[in-house]
């Protein structure tokens, strides 16, 4: 248990020194991308409704980010993967979760009984998430260094999780079968515990795999502390 800590929670003695240059061209990329992705995957949308519910993340969290970039600007890794994570977002909302082809393929290929896209997308709900609440929580609260850092930031990325299968029973109980795409449960009756369980997987892996890389791109920003 003390390995996972301390690769999990390090010191700030740990972290290497910052080295020069902000990368600031890459958001601005990223952006670029994100922003082009969103536009063309409205074109030819298999169903508008599940477009629109899947990708309002991403139009609501890249004007922000944008508004913010002087203010609390984002770490370079943190910026990549809310990137890949609205790349997920976007694919998805264009085909269904349940029809992506690229699921489609896995599932064949493997001998999968239903298209795990959904499965992927809320794999990434969790690890994505995570390293954006670590940030967050680095850089507002007391708890850099602490113990506490990675358990709390699973429960909040689990509580998010929670929130989002909330919001898609509003959408059964309000749209009824017309919400079955968005739902993407493909008949599994156990698909809302699956989904959660997957954030929960991917935000205990993307601590473990990242927490050592993400403090050392916050050493590239003007803060690496208390904001």
């Amino acid at each position: 248990m003390s390995a996972i800590n301390v690769a999990v929670n390090p010191s700030p003695s740990d972290v290497p020194p910052a080295p020069g240059g902000t990368g600031r061209r890459l958001p601005a990329v990223l952006v670029a991308v994100v922003a082009a992705a969103l536009v063309a995957s409205a074109w030819g949308a298999k169903d508008p409704t599940t477009w629109l519910l899947e990708t309002v993340w991403v139009m609501a969290g890249l004007p922000l980010a944008i508004l913010l970039r002087r203010r609390f600007p984002l770490s370079g890794l943190l910026c990549g993967l809310l990137a890949v994570h609205a790349l997920v977002l976007i694919v998805g909302g264009h085909y269904t979760y349940a029809e992506v082809p690229a699921g489609d393929w896995v599932r064949d290929w493997f001998g999968l009984e239903r298209n795990p896209y959904d499965r992927f997308g809320h794999l990434m709900q969790g690890f994505v998430p995570a390293i954006l609440v670590r940030e967050l929580l680095v850089r507002t609260s007391p708890l850099r260094g602490s113990r506490w850092l990675a358990p709390l930031t699973v429960c909040a990325c689990l509580a998010f999780s929670a929130v989002f299968e909330m919001l898609e029973w509003a959408a059964a109980v309000i749209g009824g079968q017309a919400a079955d795409a968005f739902l993407a449960t493909q008949g599994d009756v156990w698909d809302t515990q699956w989904d959660m369980f997957c954030a929960l997987i991917g935000a205990t892996c993307s601590l473990l795999l990242l927490s050592r890389p993400h403090d050392r791109s916050l050493t590239r920003l003007p803060f690496t502390a208390k904001d």
